[in-house]
């Protein structure tokens, strides 16, 4: 593989899922892959906008240390009818964390994408702060409010382009690389490699244990779902269906798959499991294409 071969990375959404975006940017990076440009849709958007502006090892060494409570306690109530949480606060730790950026000024063309709440547009946005680009990208129905930007009211990208590869058509890269989140459902996770990273036979246990108990809690717990759990599923679903018409008609060169129950939704202080379960998958689409 030549050093110099250069890719066009296209993340999808799927909330805490997207943290295995960051072990699939590791792979490549490590492998000797250069990203010139990414698109992502909602924690595509967010952990590519973060890369691009050169600060994902600060990134993932936050996420890393995040706790349950943390999590929560990251959630700023809105009060309003139109979502959950306002999402001010966790911007605000993420600007502290990162500092404020132009997308014109990234050294990696990016792009995130978001829906237009009167339309049902999808926008692609290319200029501007990068974490109001990002925050309109993760607008999440139901759980973040949606975001003012450019006179538009934008939601989460994932509502109409989980794996947004149309941004990169252009690009003169190489190769374009898909991630996608909601790739088919996983009972049990094979044993992890243990070249990587050290002790990653303990986080194939990990996460096939997590997989076991997903999979029984969810069947216990079905009858008593409640209005976010449906929610929830009936987003997972369309962004499912959207997501494999997308790969279908673009192809991108190489598909990164990550099961589609490979955490919940909100379960962000599983960023270990996610990150070495990104690298893994990345290292075995791009065996299985031969790139």
């Amino acid at each position: 593989m030549a050093r110099s071969t250069t890719v066009s990375l296209v993340l999808g959404s799927g909330g805490a899922r997207g943290l295995a975006h960051i072990g699939v940017i590791q792979w490549l990076t490590e492998n000797g892959y250069n990203i010139r440009s990414i698109a992502g849709s909602s924690m595509g958007a967010l952990v590519g906008g973060i890369y691009a502006a050169g600060k994902l090892e600060v990134y993932a060494e936050w996420v890393l240390a995040l706790e349950r409570i943390q999590v929560v306690r990251l959630l700023d109530p809105a009060f309003e009818r139109t979502g959950l949480f306002k999402g001010e606060r966790i911007m605000g730790v993420l600007r502290e964390l990162i500092g404020d950026f132009s997308i014109e000024d990234l050294p990696v063309s990016f792009t995130a994408v978001a829906t237009d709440l009167g339309s049902g547009e999808e926008v692609w946005l290319r200029k501007g702060k990068l974490f109001d680009a990002i925050r309109a990208s993760i607008a999440t129905p139901l759980i973040f409010t949606p975001f003012e930007y450019g006179g538009r009211k934008l939601l989460d990208g994932g509502l109409v382009n989980p794996v947004p590869i149309a941004p990169t058509l252009n690009d003169t890269t190489d190769l374009t690389v898909a991630v996608n989140l909601s790739g088919p459902s996983e009972l049990r996770q094979p044993p992890l490699p243990s070249t990587p990273i050290p002790d990653s036979n303990v986080y194939g246990q990990r996460i096939r244990a997590f997989i076991e108990s997903l999979h029984l809690s969810k069947a216990a717990a079905a009858p008593e779902s409640g209005i976010f759990d449906i929610a929830s599923a009936s987003m997972e679903a369309m962004q499912n269906t959207i997501a494999r018409l997308r790969l279908a008609a673009y192809s991108p060169d190489v598909t990164v798959e990550i099961p589609r129950n490979a955490c919940g939704f909100p379960e962000f202080w599983r960023a270990e499991e996610m990150i070495v379960l990104g690298r893994k998958r990345t290292a075995q689409a791009f065996a299985a294409t031969g790139h």
